[in-house]
């Protein structure tokens, strides 16, 4: 039997690393080549130093490859992540310039991650919808394809929001630049034909990468270069202390930089699935990415987040194992020693047109989840587009509050609708109310009655998750109990949760109090134990009668069977004292 991985104190587990794939080498070279001109592009227009978002791509890149959950996931510095930051820096009134500070945020958001990985608190997200989480990932890519549009053609669009941008583009075709649009259009021409050939296919990206860089450098091309941006130091990220001074004006602005990159990794997960068949694990993520911005803050670099981009530059480039990321991060820091000078001579519209199509795969790849959402129910199909709409118009901090927001409303709504009553009457032949025959062995689903017929035994099982939103349609099915004497009414709550709802346990109380005013008997059948406190605790249990209350049985129906006997013991009890 294979070792899963090392385990470590506590939750934190080392995966097996294996050993990399050819691939994995080149698309990790290509992810690092990458990782220059647009870390450097996201730490400038946060207004930070653009060697931070070069550094942003080598240590956290490192570690939250070793321990990531999801395979494929390179965790660096993002545009939201940059600008997010640039706020929280801003309203803590503190320098941007300072990498005391940086080092301080970045390290604030990674304990965040940290601390939610180990707490297991990732199943939050797990209430995150399909529908909210297509919408989102969608608009990210939107995001990722507009932040591109000026180094593409060499015209910034104008705009309050990614689809207004996306049109003053289209709209100011005339205002692009001709050498910027043409060797963006070059490189998107290279990658196609290269990836054409079989064996060219993984290493497109990288062949387009290089092959119109060297061509626009040879041919003079008056296009931006890296270097336009800032200069890249021959020099691997030191050791920097974070100021303790501003942990405490940081740590609101921590939480929110935290969760927009623990909402942009997840939304890498459904899109890009292990190629190992392995599952993904939010809280393994949380931890990974935790781990890495605590490192990567500490030698130099801006906060970090799972980047859809970079993950997409990464799969389009021939990415198999998580030595994709660790190569990534090493091939970085080796370009930045060796090769830095060179390194700055990449042009802009080059990264610009690549990205570009690399956004455009993505929302290619969301089309199917689309498709199936908008086909599933009109509320699922607006949560969606509500979502989408949000990411691409409002901070990105806010589209995730909107999004959590819908999210927990369409669990509410979808939950309130599940709660029902059906009825269980015997699978062959007989009297559907059990006046005389025996116990049935198998039961089949019947609609509930109207009415509870007088000296019968009608048999009930809840299904829902007893929220108290279920309440309103529970108390419509019940059976009416005008003649309900000498009944007994058995109600299956095996499905209960732990915890129910209060409403739901109010219900039970007021229906029980109905059907022994009208001379019945309500017994309460497969009740989990801690459902059994709970009863013990509101005093249902005495008011019932202790022998009216049935536990759960590893049979699942035998609470049910069992309560069929006592009910016709207590209706035996009944018959001499009504005569």
């Amino acid at each position: 039997m294979k070792p899963r991985g090392l385990r470590l104190p506590g939750r934190l587990r080392l995966p097996r690393l294996g050993r990399p794939r050819p691939s994995d080498v080149s698309a990790g070279l290509v992810t690092g080549l990458f990782s220059i001109p647009e870390g450097m592009a996201y730490a400038a227009i946060g207004g930070f130093n653009p060697v931070t978002g070069i550094y942003a791509g080598v240590v956290p890149t490192i570690v939250s490859s070793v321990f990531a959950r999801s395979v494929l996931m390179v965790t660096t510095l993002t545009s939201a992540i940059a600008l997010t930051s640039q706020s929280v820096v801003k309203e803590a009134g503190l320098d941007a310039g300072d990498a005391g500070n940086v080092a301080a945020l970045a390290v604030l958001a990674g304990a965040v991650m940290l601390l939610l990985g180990v707490l297991r608190l990732g199943v939050v997200m797990s209430f995150v919808s399909n529908a909210v989480m297509t919408g989102f990932s969608t608009g990210i890519a939107l995001q990722i394809i507009t932040g591109s549009l000026k180094d593409a053609t060499g015209y910034k669009p104008s705009g309050h929001n990614k689809l207004t941008q996306l049109a003053d583009w289209a709209v100011h075709i005339g205002d692009w630049q001709l050498a910027a649009t043409l060797t963006a259009l070059t490189a998107v021409a290279v990658w196609a034909l290269a990836r054409l050939v079989g064996r060219l296919k993984p290493v497109a990206v990288l062949i387009s990468l290089l092959v119109v860089s060297v061509g626009a450098g040879v041919l003079g091309t008056d296009v931006e270069l890296a270097r336009d941006i800032g200069n890249i130091p021959a020099a691997l990220p030191s050791f920097t202390a974070p100021d303790l001074s501003a942990v405490g004006s940081l740590l609101p602005g921590a939480f929110a930089v935290a969760l927009i990159g623990l909402a942009q990794a997840a939304s890498i997960g459904p899109s890009v699935p292990n190629p190992d068949g392995s599952r993904p694990s939010v809280n393994g993520d949380f931890v990974a990415q935790g781990l890495g911005n605590i490192g990567g803050g500490l030698f130099g670099a801006l906060p970090t987040g799972g980047s859809m981009s970079r993950t997409g530059v990464a799969v389009s480039a021939g990415a198999h194992t998580r030595w994709t990321g660790i190569l990534a991060g090493l091939w970085l820091a080796l370009l930045v020693l060796t090769l830095g000078s060179l390194a700055e001579r990449i042009p802009m519209p080059v990264i610009g047109g690549l990205i570009i199509v690399i956004g455009c795969e993505l929302i290619a790849g969301r089309l199917p989840d689309i498709r199936f959402v908008l086909r599933t129910s009109p509320l699922s199909a607006t949560a969606m587009t509500v979502t989408f709409l949000a990411t691409t118009q409002l901070p990105l901090q806010q589209a995730i509050v909107i999004g959590a927001v819908l999210s927990l409303l369409l669990y509410c709504v979808q939950a309130a609708g599940q709660g029902t009553l059906h009825a269980l009457v015997p699978a062959g032949p007989g009297d559907d109310h059990w006046r005389v025959a025996p116990v049935p062995v198998h039961w089949r689903v019947a609609p509930v009655p109207d009415r509870i017929e007088p000296g019968t035994v009608t048999v009930l099982h809840y299904g829902g998750t007893s929220l108290f939103a279920e309440a309103p349609r529970i108390d419509e099915q019940w059976p009416d109990t005008k003649d309900a004497r000498g009944a007994a009414v058995i109600l299956g709550l095996r499905s209960v949760p732990d915890v129910p709802s209060s409403a739901v346990l109010k219900l039970l109380q007021r229906y029980a109090r109905d059907l022994h005013a009208h001379g019945g008997r309500l017994y309460l059948a497969g009740v989990e134990p801690h459902l059994m406190d709970v009863l013990h605790r509101t005093g249902l249990t005495t008011e019932l009668g202790p022998d009216a209350v049935l536990p759960a049985t590893p049979d699942v129906f035998g609470a049910q069977r069992e309560a069929v006997t006592r009910a016709r013991r207590w209706m035996a009890d009944q018959a001499p004292a009504a005569s």
